[in-house]
C-alpha cells in the first residue's frame, strides 16, 4: 500500500550576460548575484521512480520526516473530506475505493519511517515520533470517527448483497464496516470527544515507551574488563564483544549487549556464575532502575486507559475489544487454550529442572539452580544426553549460506521462486542486502531488504514488514525487509549462527512469503494484513524446512572444509529439538498469559503496581515457576506495550498449533513438492484477508485445527 519516488534535483546553470560600455568607459567588475537556489522537494511527495518503488534512502533525511507527516495527513484528509461530502449517493466506487486510494503520501512517509524507527533509529527520528505520533492518532480519528463518512460505509454495508460485487470487494465492505464501528463510529459525539483523548494520550505514552525501552537495554548492556571472566564464550564471541566494546569507545573491554528477551545468548557459554547473574539481572531490571528509562508508570497508565477505552466501547476489557476480529474471537477461547498447554508444560519443566538440578551437583557445585544457570547447565545436559554441543553446530550455519542455500532452496523447491542480488538498490545501512524476487515463470515479483545484525540504534528481536504493499488497484508490487539482531563478527571473521538464529531466518522468511505471494485488489486486504492470530500462520509454517532432510544437507556446510554436516550430527539436531521444551514453552506462555491478565482488567482497577501485578498474574494462572522466567517482563514486553500485540502475544502460540497441523499434511501428501507448495500459496499464502480465518484454513485442510501435532512437536504428548 506503500509507493516512493526518488525525486532528483536537476542543476541549474546561469551564465552571466556580457556589459556594453562605451569606449571610452573604464571597464569595472560586475558583481556577481548569488541565484537562490530551490528547495530539493521531499522525497515522499510522489511516489518513487526506483524499481519497485522502493524507498530512495539516498535521498531521504531524518528532516523530512516531519514536513512529509504533515503534508500526508494534510492530503488525505482533504481526500477524505471531498468523499464524505459527495452529494451522490454512496456507492463502493465512490466512498470504499475512492478510501482505498487515498492518503498516499502519508502511506509512502509512514512505512518508510516505521522501518527506519525500529531498525536504525536516531535521536532526530525519536523526536520526530514524540511530536508526529499524538497528531496521526487524532488523524486516524478525524477518518473514522467522521459522522457523514461513517453514514456513507454504512448505507454500502447494508445494502453490500443488492450490489453486484465480487468476495473480495464484499468482504473489502465488511472490513470497513467493522474498523469504524470497532474505532467508534457509533459512539455519541461526546463519548468521541472522551475516545480522541485517550487515542491522544495511549499513541504519546507508547512513543515514550519504545524510546525508554531502547535506551534502557542500551545502557543495561554487560562491560566486563577482564577477558577471563568471558570463559566459556567462543573467540569469535569475545571479539564481537570487544568490537561492541570499542563502538562505544570503552577500549580494552568487553561488552555484551542485550537482546528484548529476559534470558540473553551469552548465559549459555559463560563459564562465571557471578557474571552470568549480573548478565541476567541487567536483563531482568533493565527499564526498572527508578530513572529516565523507567517504563513502569508508562505501562501502568497505558494499560489503565486502554481499559477505559475498551469501555467506553461497549467491551468489558481490552482483550474482549482486540479479540473480536481475530480468529479466537474471545478472551475465553483463549484462555481455554492456554488452558490446555500449562499442566503438561509446567510438568514437562519441572522434571528439566530435576534433570539440570542433578548436572549441577554433579559439577561438584551445591546451589540451587536459578535462572541465570539454566540455559548454562541445560547445554551440558544436552551434550551429556544427546552429545550437541553448539560450537559443534556453529560452524555448518555461516549467514549468507543459510540465506542463499536454505531459505532461497526452500522457496525455490517449493514455489520455484529465484533471486537476485541488487546492488543498484539505496540501503539505509551498510550492512542491508536487497534482492529481487522473481516467480516461478520468471516475472518479477518483488524486492526484499535483509538487515541482520545487531545495532546499539535497533529495537530488539526479528521482524518482518513492508516499504511497498502489493495492490492491483494501486499497481503497486511487493517491498518487504526481514531484520534481525544477529551478532555481527569481528572484521574478517564469518556469522555463524546458533540453530536458533537459523530458525529465525525461516520464520521471518515466512512472513515475507506471505507479502509477496500476495495477489490481492484492494491494499487493506493485501498480504499480512490479517488477525494476530493468523499472520504467524506462515512465518512458524516456514520454520519446519529448516530441518526439512533436503534443504538441511542443501546449507548445513561447514564454512572451512565445505564438507556438509555428518548426518550423525543431524540426527541429535533432531533428537535435541524436543529438549528443554518445558522451559521453552514455559516462557512463553508464561509472556502470553502475562499478556492476558493485563488486558483482562476492567475499566474499573484501580492503576496497577507493576511488579506486584506481574507476581500475581503469573501465580494465577499457574505460570509462577522460579526457574522459568517469563520471555519478557512487564516492564519491557514490546510486543505488548509498542507493537500492536496486546491481549494478542498468545498468538504466535495459536498458530503454532495450525503450523504443525499445517505441516502434518504436507507430510501426509508427499512433503516438499511443488504441487503442495502451491497448494499452500493459493489457499493461504496469497489470500491475505479475503476471507475469514477459519473458512480459509478449512479450505487447505479439509477440518479445523488440532491441538495434537503442537503437543507432539514439543516432546509433550
Amino acid at each position: 500500500m506503500h509507493r516512493f519516488r526518488m525525486l532528483s534535483m536537476a542543476t541549474a546553470t546561469f551564465a552571466l550576460a556580457a556589459c556594453s560600455t562605451s569606449l571610452t568607459a573604464v571597464p569595472r567588475p560586475v558583481p556577481s548575484v548569488p541565484v537562490a537556489q530551490p528547495a530539493p522537494p521531499n522525497p515522499f511527495e510522489q511516489a518513487s521512480t526506483l524499481p519497485f518503488h522502493a524507498p530512495p534512502f539516498n535521498l531521504i533525511k531524518d528532516s523530512d520526516f516531519q514536513p512529509a507527516f504533515e503534508e500526508g495527513m494534510k492530503r488525505e484528509l482533504t481526500e477524505i473530506e471531498k468523499i464524505a461530502d459527495n452529494p451522490e449517493p454512496a456507492t463502493f466506487e465512490n466512498t470504499i475505493v475512492a478510501m482505498e486510494k487515498s492518503g498516499r503520501m502519508l502511506d509512502r512517509t509512514e512505512e518508510a519511517f516505521n522501518g527506519l524507527s525500529s531498525a536504525n533509529t536516531d535521536d532526530a527520528l525519536q523526536k520526530v515520533e514524540e511530536i508526529e505520533a499524538p497528531k496521526l492518532a487524532a488523524h486516524h480519528d478525524a477518518i473514522y470517527l467522521n459522522s457523514k463518512l461513517f453514514q456513507r460505509v454504512q448505507s454500502i454495508y447494508e445494502q453490500r448483497n443488492k450490489l453486484g460485487l465480487d468476495p473480495e470487494a464484499l468482504q473489502l465492505v465488511k472490513v470497513y464496516y467493522q474498523q469504524f464501528v470497532h474505532a467508534g463510529a457509533r459512539l455519541s459525539d461526546a463519548d468521541k470527544t472522551k475516545l480522541r483523548a485517550i487515542n491522544e494520550q495511549l499513541s504519546t505514552l507508547e512513543a515514550a515507551f519504545n524510546r525508554k525501552l531502547l535506551a534502557g537495554t542500551k545502557a543495561a548492556a554487560l562491560i566486563v574488563d577482564d577477558k577471563a571472566k568471558l570463559a566459556g564464550m567462543s573467540e569469535g564471541e569475545i571479539a564481537a564483544a570487544a568490537q561492541a566494546a570499542d563502538s562505544r569507545g570503552l577500549k580494552g573491554k568487553w561488552l555484551i549487549p542485550l537482546q528484548n528477551t529476559t534470558q540473553q545468548p551469552a548465559l549459555r557459554p559463560l563459564d562465571n556464575r557471578a557474571v552470568r547473574k549480573e548478565l541476567f539481572e541487567d536483563s531482568w531490571t533493565r527499564t526498572e532502575k527508578g530513572d529516565a528509562n523507567d517504563t513502569r508508570d508508562t505501562i501502568a497508565t497505558i494499560a489503565k486507559l486502554r481499559a477505559e477505552k475498551a469501555a467506553l466501547l461497549g467491551y468489558p476489557n481490552y482483550a474482549a475489544y482486540v479479540l473480536e476480529d481475530q480468529m479466537a474471537k474471545t478472551p475465553a477461547a483463549v484462555e481455554k487454550f492456554m488452558a490446555q498447554l500449562v499442566p503438561p508444560t509446567v510438568a514437562k519443566a519441572r522434571a528439566e529442572a530435576r534433570a539440570i538440578q542433578e548436572v549441577i551437583y554433579k559439577d561438584g557445585q551445591h546451589f540451587k539452580l536459578k535462572p541465570w544457570d539454566w540455559e548454562h547447565y541445560a547445554e551440558q545436559v544436552r551434550k551429556a544426553k544427546y552429545d550437541l554441543d553448539e560450537n559443534q553446530v556453529k560452524p555448518y550455519f555461516e549467514l549468507n549460506n543459510v540465506l542463499e542455500k536454505g531459505v532461497f532452496y526452500a522457496a525455490h523447491e517449493l514455489y520455484g521462486l529465484t533471486f537476485k542480488e541488487r546492488t543498484d538498490i539505496p540501503v539505509y545501512q551498510p550492512d542491508v542486502r536487497v534482492f529481487e524476487v522473481f516467480d516461478k515463470d520468471g516475472s518479477p515479483l518483488g524486492l526484499m531488504y535483509f538487515d541482520y545484525f545487531k545495532r546499539d540504534n535497533k529495537s530488539g528481536g526479528a521482524w518482518m514488514d513492508n516499504f511497498v504493499q502489493q495492490s492491483k488497484l494501486l499497481g503497486d508490487k511487493p517491498v518487504i525487509y526481514n531484520v534481525a539482531n544477529f551478532t555481527k563478527p569481528a572484521p574478517g571473521q564469518p556469522a555463524l549462527l546458533s540453530f536458533d538464529d537459523v530458525v529465525t531466518m525461516f520464520h521471518e522468511f515466512g512472513h515475507a512469503l506471505h507479502g509477496l505471494f500476495a495477489d490481492e485488489e484492494y491494499p487493506t486486504l493485501s498480504g499480512t494484513n490479517v488477525a494476530r492470530d493468523f499472520v504467524e500462520f506462515p512465518s512458524q509454517f516456514n520454520q519446519h524446512w529448516a530441518l526439512y532432510p533436503q534443504v538441511l544437507k542443501h546449507y548445513a556446510i561447514n564454512y572451512k572444509t565445505g564438507e556438509p554436516m555428518p548426518q550423525a550430527l543431524v540426527d541429535r539436531i533432531k533428537k535435541a529439538a524436543k529438549f528443554n521444551q518445558g522451559y521453552d514453552l514455559g516462557e512463553e506462555l508464561a509472556a502470553a498469559e502475562l499478556d492476558m491478565q493485563w488486558h483482562t482488567l476492567p475499566a474499573s482497577a484501580p492503576k496497577q503496581d507493576v511488579d506486584k501485578f506481574e507476581i500475581e498474574a503469573l501465580k494465577k494462572t499457574h505460570m509462577d515457576l522460579s526457574d522459568v522466567p517469563t520471555r519478557y517482563r512487564s516492564s519491557y514486553f514490546l510486543h505488548i506495550w509498542s507493537n500492536g500485540y496486546a491481549a494478542g502475544y498468545y498468538a504466535y502460540l495459536w498458530t503454532e498449533m495450525l503450523d504443525d497441523d499445517a505441516y502434518q499434511w504436507f507430510l501426509k501428501h508427499g512433503g516438499m513438492t511443488r504441487a503442495n507448495g502451491q497448494r499452500f500459496r493459493d489457499l493461504i499464502l496469497s489470500r491475505g484477508h479475503t476471507e475469514d480465518y477459519g473458512p480459509m484454513f478449512r479450505s487447505f485442510y479439509g477440518k479445523d485445527p488440532d491441538i495434537g501435532p503442537m503437543l507432539k512437536d514439543r516432546g509433550l504428548r
